[in-house]
């Protein structure tokens, strides 16, 4: 009898063991398809540390590390702390990579969540779609599954506007990215266009309870400061005038890109022709050949250098300042806007 309990028990032991070793591997083949992000839940006191930062520098660009956990579909930002700033010699940027590790050491020794999430950087009037935001980007995908970037823009949330985006990298972009082949074949094939480089996410602030009923009770007896009356303000010509500044530099910019196809697409005219006239006398020789008995010479020949493929440029470089010029057209139809709601309103006050 006590045998006969022995071997239930080791079955019912060993029935518990393949139970868990199935829940495991089903819990691992659910992780694999990964839904994709849909929010970015910032905490309150996470958005106050990027504008300090942000703006205790401005002018001048400014970095730093988000923290957080990564859950479903939302990616939760609960903690931040800057990157000092960055200089080019080699010992220094040592020294911030031994700090970036220090501080997440630190956080991890006080129980605060310490998993990279992405980073946070301002912008000056959103200039940030460069080469290097990208390279950024394939940088933190390598370690990291999903992540995200936290512009922050100084100068634009001084009309009025907190000007604060996440952005991630699309898949396709990415996948093509890889092979860094961005031709106009590729990017037919691919059906992508300067408009999938980014994909912007939306913003959630969450705050704890007891910091939401804190600000209820503070909001009732906030008298009006003079931020809420710097709104009203009909001067929109120094902003209108750095974003018309940096929309002609980029214009200038794609000019210059668009030389550039244009220079390939005349070599390559010319090269064809070269092509047909050698082609036109290769045959003219074969036919006189044959008629003498003699064996034709192959058509192509890989050795000419008119057979020799041209380097197409690539089109990043087109896409990225296309994508920048309309953020700016954007920005300047959006400050327009305010501007006209603005002067109908203080004509409204005058005839009053």
């Amino acid at each position: 009898m006590l045998l006969f309990f022995f071997i239930v028990k080791i079955w019912f032991c060993f029935f518990d063991c393949t139970a868990v070793a199935r829940s495991f591997l089903q819990v691992a083949a659910t992780e694999e398809v990964a839904s994709p992000l849909r929010v970015v839940q910032i905490e309150g006191l996470v958005i106050l540390k990027i504008i300090k930062h942000c703006k205790e520098f401005s002018p001048a660009l400014v970095t730093g590390q988000l923290l957080g956990l990564d859950v479903g579909s939302v990616l939760e930002v609960t903690n931040c702390f800057p990157f000092p700033i960055r200089e080019e010699d080699e010992e220094i940027e040592a020294d911030g990579a031994n700090y970036q590790l220090e501080m997440m050491r630190c956080l991890r020794e006080v129980n605060v969540d310490n998993n990279t999430v992405g980073w946070y950087q301002s912008t000056l009037l959103g200039s940030f779609q460069t080469v290097e935001l990208i390279e950024t980007f394939m940088n933190y995908q390598e370690n990291i599954r999903r992540c995200v970037c936290i512009i922050y823009d100084p100068l634009k949330s001084n009309q009025g506007v907190l000007a604060l985006k996440a952005l991630k990298l699309s898949d396709s972009f990415m996948e093509l990215y890889r092979t860094n082949n961005f031709t106009g074949e590729k990017l037919r094939e691919k059906n992508l266009s300067w408009v999938d480089i980014f994909e912007e996410i939306p913003i959630k602030v969450s705050n704890s309870a007891l910091i939401s009923a804190f600000m209820t009770e503070l909001e009732a007896d906030t008298p009006v400061v003079q931020c809420d009356y710097d709104r009203l303000q009909l001067s929109t010509s120094p902003f209108l005038e750095r974003n018309m500044e940096f929309l002609i530099e980029c214009m200038y910019d794609l000019s210059m890109e668009q030389q550039k196809f244009q220079y390939y697409y005349r070599n390559l005219s010319r090269q064809q022709g070269q092509q047909q006239a050698w082609l036109q006398k290769r045959r003219a020789e074969n036919m006189a050949r044959k008629a003498t008995g003699e064996e034709p010479l192959p058509e192509e020949d890989p050795s000419n250098p008119v057979f020799k493929p041209l380097p197409e440029p690539s089109r990043l470089d087109s896409f990225l300042i296309t994508n920048q010029i309309s953020n700016y057209c954007n920005q300047i139809n959006g400050v327009a806007g305010q501007s006209f709601s603005r002067l109908y309103l203080t004509k409204a006050l005058h005839e009053n």
